[in-house]
């Protein structure tokens, strides 16, 4: 194993996140807001570390970099990163301790939404500039930022690539690594601004539309206000930020080629029109199961209905209801649409609906084989005629994530967390949602769950954002041997 390798790649990566750390510095001097002196310190100690490093590590050949350097440089990275982005949060009133800074660091770049924090709107401007930057880092990812901006990594770039974004891969959108990087941030970007130009049209001010258009683009949540996005009792921003919600959790290839004018590439995609359907279907039965029980009128049923079924299935985890309130079909709806997450190659987390998709039809050709056991059957995406080891894949990694989901759950209940609350928040934290049920409800928040059930969350919320394989493959003994 190359450790001087590792340490030159994580070196880079916190040369990253100290740039970043400077915009908040500006909007708390712009604001006059106590937080700058801490913010330029959290800068100046994450830059003395990502220079130290760097500079030790410099002679480092980064077209070394082999598959297992890749899963240990990512994991280490996304480590690395949610530390030093938790320094902020350690000078500020609110965060009783390193281990409340460091989860809110962690839900923050892995874009769960998970907060520890019971006023909101006390902190700083600073920090929560801060907050919500760290989900839009953390959405696209920090190694593709890298690779869009620096050559630096060199040929290796494709193993931290596969790494961190795994399902990207499957539909390169140019030949070069350092193109494709660079092409879903410009999207990314664009996306961002057009979001944010919108909610400022609605009656935001700047400070709470770019923080929104971050969290939302990211599919993070975290909100500058207490109430989240149900603060401004606006129709309008609820709609916009739904709107965008559902456009965060669209693979981002397909923005791609919509932008060259292969605009029939989006309706080519079954993944999409699945994702479009499984949305329509739970925003239609939440809405008519609300309808009279919850609400007066059907307008309001749906603008909840759909707020809510949009956020909770991109992953995001913004709120404009207590859905603790509901009923519980409605909340068991909610439950499950955080599994189905967004599309592959979007900024989502969940299993992601295109393997879901397959799983349907995988278990429909065992169904129909059973009936006709000398039928010849295949299943298809797009069609594409996908083979056994691409259905086996796809069960390996549902059994594991079931896996991770099962056994956190027993340990949260191990350490005292009821099962509503042990249940509900380790999904949320392994499809990288926020809010779940319990304790920790929309309306509530993670600062009641205790030190050892906060650091089971952090590994679940890590172990969602890279795809289960990158996080467990370091716990496996043989990964480290020669």
């Amino acid at each position: 194993m190359n450790f001087r390798l590792i340490l030159n790649i994580v070196g880079i990566t916190l040369l990253f996140v100290s740039f970043f750390m400077i915009f908040p510095v500006i909007v708390s001097f712009v604001y006059r807001q106590p937080d700058g002196i801490h913010l330029i310190t959290s800068f100046l100690i994450t830059l003395a570390a990502g220079i130290a490093l760097f500079s030790l590590t410099r002679q480092t050949r980064r077209e070394d970099i082999r598959h297992r350097e890749a899963f240990v440089i990512v994991t280490v990275t996304w480590l690395a990163m949610s530390l030093f982005g938790a320094i902020p949060y350690m000078f500020t009133a609110g965060f009783d301790s390193f281990t409340d800074a460091y989860f809110e660091s962690m839900a923050g770049f892995t874009t769960t939404g998970a907060s520890v924090l019971n006023d909101i709107e006390a902190l700083p401007k600073g920090i929560l500039f801060w907050r919500s930057m760290t989900q839009w880092i953390g959405g696209m990812g920090i190694i593709v930022l890298a690779l869009a901006i620096l050559p630096l990594l060199g040929t290796g770039g494709m193993q931290l690539f596969k790494a961190e974004v795994p399902e990207i891969s499957l539909d390169k959108l140019r030949p070069r690594i350092l193109d494709t990087a660079k092409s879903l941030w410009f999207i990314y970007v664009g996306l961002t601004v057009l979001n944010m130009l919108l909610l400022l049209f609605g009656g935001m001010n700047l400070f709470d539309a770019c923080c929104h258009a971050f969290t939302t683009m990211a599919t993070g949540g975290f909100s500058t206000k207490n109430a989240s996005v149900g603060h401004f009792r606006s129709a309008y921003i609820e709609y916009v930020t739904g709107i965008f919600m559902f456009l965060a959790g669209v693979n981002y290839s397909i923005y791609f080629y919509v932008i060259k004018g292969k605009v029939s590439r989006l309706w080519q995609s079954s993944e999409f029109k699945f994702y479009l359907l499984i949305t329509a279907m739970a925003t239609v039965m939440v809405t008519l199961n609300l309808w009279k029980s919850s609400y007066a009128s059907v307008e309001d049923s749906f603008r909840y209905a759909f707020f809510q079924v949009t956020s909770i299935m991109t992953t995001t985890g913004y709120a404009t209801a207590d859905f603790e309130k509901w009923s519980s079909f409605a909340q068991i709806m909610l439950v499950i649409a955080m599994f189905f997450g967004g599309m592959i190659g979007s900024t989502g987390g969940g299993i992601k609906q295109v393997r879901v998709l397959l799983m349907i039809k995988q278990s429909y050709r065992e169904i129909y084989q059973l009936i006709h056991p000398r039928a010849v059957t295949i299943v298809r995406l797009n069609d594409k005629y996908l083979d056994k080891e691409v259905l086996g894949s796809i069960w390996g990694f549902v059994f594991l994530f079931l896996g991770v989901t099962a056994v956190a759950i027993a340990c949260m209940a191990a350490v005292g967390v009821d099962m509503i609350t042990s249940a509900t928040t380790v999904i949320s934290a392994v499809c990288n949602v926020g809010p779940a049920l319990g304790e920790a409800g929309p309306a509530d928040n993670y600062s009641s769950i205790p030190f050892a059930g906060k650091w089971i969350l952090i590994f679940c919320m890590l172990t969602g954002r890279l795809e289960v394989y990158t996080v467990l493959i370091l716990l496996v003994p043989r990964f480290w041997r020669r």
